[in-house]
């Protein structure tokens, strides 16, 4: 997410007085007005009309092209971390092209059955995540210069392990999960200009229309092709597939899941304006700051709804309740106002409805928890956490527990 003093100039509202009054559209009516009573009136009426409109007006249609992949094994750990756990890296190449091919890092825990994994794009290479010499040092260019390891926007090795705190790769191991990342500059580097064949977009036809991909619709494309990889690998639960993403890549993670429904579980961290946070809320970042500063995320025509969000035909309310009824679980932090924390848990706890249509209980609370005070039904979870705009130990642990709940609650449930 951009820096808020980036946007000083714009007046950003952070005093919950001032947010105006505003209508959302209902989870269950269509935009014909019709009212939505059942499961299959939801499936087969409601929720194909919110997705399309997602695709027509926020993130853009994927092009109607299908890509052939080639796997290849970069490298494998039978003893990484001290023995518990197995190490893969595995390139998966959509051309010729070595700028068309991203790198899947694995790591799972030690298990005669198949174990179920998190899954999530990261945001400076998967070396990142742990200070292992055998993973592939990713060649690509970097978008932050002030971390350390980075040298004009290259990755060295003194990069090795710099995000460790943002996964806690140990910590799920420990917990009997797996971890599966991939570099998101691997499918498409997050910056304006584009050049080349660099990424994947190039293997694509430009529509040329206000409907065209922005990077998080082909970030989440990737994230369907690791999931058609894992779907394969005898040693991973395809049933257990959790999606996690933090700030932007938590918006490709509810974007990704709302359109993937091979993914049980759905997790945004912090993701704020265009991911849990109610667009028409006018508290934090607004979409008239992300066209602003990073219009290339979505597609041309969510620049109409710069001036004023009520004319957009959806909200997150809307983009969550499309998990239903797989779990999904958002969290927000105290000092990241910029994501509209209350926008968050708000945006959260009106999917209830489309819960309610499987027997399953959402946020139905109207009251916003306090820090550390996590809440949860079943299939739907928030926390707000003190501190900034990041993802940390206490975040994961909240996922971990709330996974095995949910996790723990289908197994009995298939047993009946």
């Amino acid at each position: 997410m951009a820096a808020q003093a980036a946007f000083a100039q714009t007046g950003t509202n952070y005093d919950e007085s001032k947010v105006k009054p505003y209508t959302l559209p209902a989870v269950l009516e269509t935009f014909s007005g019709e009212t939505v009573r059942t499961k299959k009136e939801w499936e087969k009426k409601r929720r194909p009309e919110i997705l399309e409109a997602f695709r027509r007006e926020v993130f853009g249609r994927v092009p109607d092209k299908r890509l052939p992949v080639r796997y290849e094994v970069i490298s494998e750990d039978g003893q990484a971390l001290g023995g518990k756990a197995v190490r893969k890296e595995i390139r998966a190449c959509f051309s010729d092209s070595p700028s068309q091919c991203m790198a899947i890092l694995i790591y799972l825990p030690k298990s005669p059955q198949p174990v179920p994994v998190f899954m999530g794009l990261n945001f400076e290479g998967n070396h990142t995540l742990y200070n292992d010499p055998g993973i592939e040092l990713n060649p690509r260019w970097m978008r932050r210069t002030d971390v350390r390891g980075v040298v004009n926007h290259q990755a060295t090795e003194a990069s090795r392990g710099t995000l460790y705190g943002r996964w806690q790769l140990e910590k799920l191991i420990d917990r009997g999960y797996g971890l599966v990342t991939v570099y998101q500059g691997d499918l498409e580097l997050d910056r304006k200009t584009r050049s080349g064949d660099e990424g994947i977009r190039s293997l694509f036809p430009s529509s040329g229309q206000g409907d065209e991909w922005g990077s998080i619709a082909l970030w989440s494309w990737g994230l369907s092709r690791v999931m058609d990889f894992l779907e394969k690998d005898p040693a991973i639960d395809k049933n257990r597939v959790a999606l996690v993403g933090h700030s932007r890549l938590g918006k490709t993670a509810l974007w990704a899941g709302a359109q993937d429904q091979r993914f049980a579980m759905v997790i945004s961290n912090n993701s704020g304006e265009g991911g849990a946070s109610l667009a028409r809320r006018n508290y934090g970042e607004t979409i008239a700051d992300l066209n602003r500063a990073v219009s290339y995320w979505f597609c041309p025509n969510y620049k109409k709804y710069s001036e004023d969000p009520s004319l957009l035909p959806v909200d997150s309310h809307l983009l969550i309740s499309l998990l239903a009824p797989r779990a999904v679980y958002v969290a927000s932090a105290t000092a990241d106002q910029w994501a509209d924390p209350r926008g968050e848990y708000v945006g959260a706890s009106l999917a209830a409805p489309a819960y309610r249509l499987y027997g399953l209980k959402g946020l139905d609370d109207k009251e916003m928890p306090q820090p550390e005070t996590p809440v949860s039904s079943l299939a739907v979870g928030y926390h707000l956490r003190t501190g900034e705009h990041d993802i940390n130990a206490y975040d994961w642990d909240n996922y971990l527990n709330f996974a095995d709940r949910y996790y723990q609650a289908a197994r009995l449930s298939k047993r009946k």
